[in-house]
C-alpha cells in the first residue's frame, strides 16, 4: 500500500511539472485566433442518475464530415467547466490549425518550430494529394478526479459515449454510419486510451498525444493488458501514440509502444521535437491530431 501511494503521488509530482511547464512556456493568456462564425455549439449536460456530474462540451462544427472527440490535460481542469472544455480552442488553438491545414503548404511557424524538415514535407505532401476536409470536433470538460483510476474512468467513457456522442450527433445532423475517433492530450491522452480501448466498437481511431502514462503504475499495465486484447488486422481502428523529444512522459509512451509490439498490436508512435506544453499544443498537437484523424476516418493513408 505505502509503495502505490508513493507512485501515485510520483505520477501527481510529475502531472504537477508538466503543468508549470506549461505556464513557463505556453502562456494560457495569448490571444487565440478568431474561430469562423457559427462554428462552436457549446451543449451543457446536467448532472444525473447517468453521470453524477455537470458537464459541458463546445463542439466545432464541419457538416456531413467523421468526428473527433478530443480530451484536453489536467491543467483546464482546474479551470473549472466553461476553460476546461474550451481548452482546445481557447488554449491550444484548434481554430488555427484547422485554417492552415485548409490552406497549405504548412510551415515550421505553423508549429511553433517544433517540426523536422522531412515531417513537414510529408505533411505538405499528403494535403497536396488530398485536400483536408476537416471534421466536428467534439471537445467535453475532462475532470481530473478519476477516483481509483477505474471507476472514475469508466464513468467518464460511459458519458462519453453513451450520453454526450448521441446528442452531438442530433445537434450536428450526423447519423450512426458517420464514423468517430477520440484522442487527447496529457491527462486527456490517458483517459483517451482507457475509453478507446475499453469501447472498441463506438470509435474509429484512437489516438494519444503525450498521454501522462506512468510505466510504474498499475494503471500502465491495466492500458496494456487492454491493448493486448485488442484485435488487429483489416478493419481494426488504428492507433496512434504521439510524444516529443521533451515530453516528461517520452520514456513511458515508448514502453507503452513496446508492449504494443509484444503483443502484436498495430500501431504508429510519432516522436517530434518540443517541450510538453501549451506550444506545442498550438503546434504539433493540434496539427497533427486533426489531419491524422481526419485521413484515417476518411478512409485515406494516415501519414
Amino acid at each position: 500500500m505505502f509503495r502505490r501511494s508513493l507512485l501515485i503521488l510520483g505520477s501527481q509530482l510529475l502531472l504537477a511539472c508538466s503543468d508549470a511547464s506549461r505556464e513557463r512556456h505556453g502562456s494560457q493568456a495569448a490571444t487565440p485566433p478568431s474561430a469562423r462564425p457559427g462554428r462552436w455549439l457549446e451543449l451543457a449536460f446536467p448532472a444525473n442518475e447517468a453521470y453524477p456530474h455537470a458537464e459541458l462540451a463546445l463542439v466545432a462544427k464541419e457538416p456531413g464530415a467523421p468526428i473527433l472527440i478530443a480530451l484536453h490535460g489536467r491543467g483546464e481542469s482546474g479551470r473549472g467547466l466553461s476553460k476546461g472544455a474550451g481548452g482546445w480552442r481557447d488554449d491550444y488553438w484548434l481554430d488555427r490549425a484547422d485554417e492552415r491545414l485548409r490552406s497549405p503548404p504548412l510551415t515550421a511557424k505553423d508549429f511553433e518550430g517544433f517540426v523536422s524538415p522531412a515531417r513537414l514535407s510529408a505533411l505538405n505532401d499528403s494535403l497536396a494529394a488530398e485536400p483536408y476536409r476537416g471534421l466536428t470536433v467534439v471537445c467535453p470538460y475532462a475532470p481530473h478526479d478519476q477516483g481509483d483510476g477505474v471507476t472514475g474512468e469508466r464513468t467518464f467513457a460511459d458519458f462519453l459515449v453513451k450520453v454526450m456522442l448521441p446528442r452531438v450527433r442530433v445537434e450536428v445532423g450526423a447519423s450512426d454510419e458517420v464514423k468517430c475517433a477520440i484522442d487527447g492530450v496529457s491527462m486527456g491522452g490517458r483517459l483517451a486510451l482507457y475509453a478507446g480501448l475499453t469501447r472498441p466498437t463506438a470509435f474509429h481511431g484512437l489516438g494519444a498525444l503525450q498521454p501522462a502514462i506512468n510505466a510504474s503504475r498499475d494503471d500502465f499495465a491495466r492500458l496494456v493488458q487492454l491493448a493486448a486484447s485488442r484485435a488487429s488486422g483489416p478493419g481494426t481502428p488504428p492507433l496512434r501514440l504521439v510524444s516529443s523529444e521533451q515530453d516528461p512522459f517520452l520514456e513511458a509512451v515508448r514502453a507503452f509502444a513496446a508492449a504494443l509490439a509484444a503483443s502484436n498490436v498495430a500501431h504508429r508512435v510519432l516522436i517530434t521535437p518540443g517541450p510538453h506544453d501549451y506550444s506545442w499544443n498550438r503546434g504539433p498537437g493540434s496539427i497533427e491530431m486533426l489531419l491524422w484523424h481526419e485521413r484515417s476516418l476518411r478512409g485515406l493513408n494516415p501519414v
